[in-house]
């Protein structure tokens, strides 16, 4: 069964490898893989694994329309006969790793246990820095452990979710974090589920992009979410800048909002040995060793150069004096709910 994944990135091909030796054990046999102003050799990567088969790589170097870059890359997607030919499909990000609980934790498994759905929500589970201070060239899902809650009140973005969705016409085009377009003649036939194979209520069909507060949403699959890595990892994705807003400089605010490491979640390891023997085939391939070696000192070289720059020195120090994210009480969020819900029903001109 054709599973494409669609991905954007730029400056990530340290952990490009990892990510998609990842994601070919799970079951996913297809990659649309976009890249943008690369200087640490993504793109190089990617027409490497491109020439090996592995991938299809497009570059989307602009212009790129209002919604931003990782929008543009999707609109293009959905022209792509890749697009057209997939049977399932789940736009990704570098730092998400889909984790799949039942049977032989592939994709395969999970649609024998949702055998009916036309979407199934993968909801991010967070996992924070773990205190790692410096960058080190090891696997990310083995590095970083420490994650959120199973259940959490507060914020809302820890209950986001990407939406892996059947292409049988029913949505007609790839979105950020759900499809896009709807076919109203099917839409009355779309089935949702969400990570624990339960049946979701119509409005998801079409709207939400965050699954509910205070439950569980993880049973049968999650999506794990490493949006920090280690305190040099994140000045460089301040660097980078964001997928969506790429003008918007990412802060300590939006490091507090994901550094959770209040439990430990090891289950991602289900596919430790298939996702190896991936890796070690990818880098088995000289120019592909080469390339990420090549990555992995860029990474030092730029750490260095933004050090010597106030804003990043300061943003590294502010990181070092802040503590782990404490997961809110649920008194205290339904507490902002309360103020959150009164604001929607005021009318603008009265706020």
């Amino acid at each position: 069964m054709p599973h494409l994944a669609i991905l954007c990135v730029r400056n990530e091909a340290a952990f490009l490898l990892e990510w998609l030796a990842h994601h070919r054990a799970v079951g996913f046999n297809n990659f649309l893989i976009f890249s943008n102003d690369c200087q640490d050799g993504t793109d190089a990567m990617l027409d490497r694994l491109e020439e090996m088969g592995h991938v299809t790589h497009i570059r989307n170097d602009g212009p790129y329309d209002k919604g931003g870059i990782q929008f543009t890359a999707l609109k293009k997607a959905a022209k792509h006969p890749l697009v057209k030919q997939a049977k399932w499909i789940l736009p990704l990000d570098v730092d998400e790793f889909v984790n799949i609980h039942c049977g032989d934790h592939t994709l395969g498994a999970l649609h024998a246990n949702i055998p009916d759905a036309t979407a199934i929500t993968l909801t991010w589970r967070l996992f924070g820095a773990g205190d790692n201070v410096r960058y080190a060239d090891a696997p990310v899902l083995e590095t970083f452990t420490r994650a959120a809650p199973t259940v959490m009140y507060w914020p809302w973005r820890a209950s986001m979710f990407k939406t892996l969705y059947r292409n049988d016409g029913t949505y007609k085009k790839p979105g950020v974090h759900r499809p896009r377009d709807t076919n109203e003649k099917k839409l009355g036939n779309a089935r949702w589920f969400d990570g624990n194979g339960t049946a979701l209520p119509e409005q998801f069909t079409t709207k939400r992009i965050f699954s509910n507060f205070g439950q569980d949403n993880y049973g049968l699959v999650q999506l794990n979410h490493y949006p920090l890595g280690a305190m040099e990892s994140y000045l460089l994705k301040a660097d980078r800048g964001r997928a969506v807003h790429s003008a918007d400089m990412l802060g300590v605010d939006y490091w507090v909002e994901r550094n959770f490491n209040t439990d430990e979640d090891l289950s991602i390891q289900s596919l430790g040995a298939p996702r190896s023997a991936e890796l070690d085939a990818l880098k088995a391939d000289e120019s592909l060793a080469k390339l990420h070696a090549d990555a992995v000192q860029w990474r030092s070289n730029r750490f260095d150069q933004l050090m010597q720059k106030e804003p990043f020195r300061a943003l590294f120090g502010r990181l070092m004096m802040t503590p782990p994210s404490r997961p809110v009480p649920r008194n205290a969020a339904q507490f902002m709910i309360n103020y959150a819900n009164l604001a929607r029903r005021t009318p603008k001109n009265q706020a």
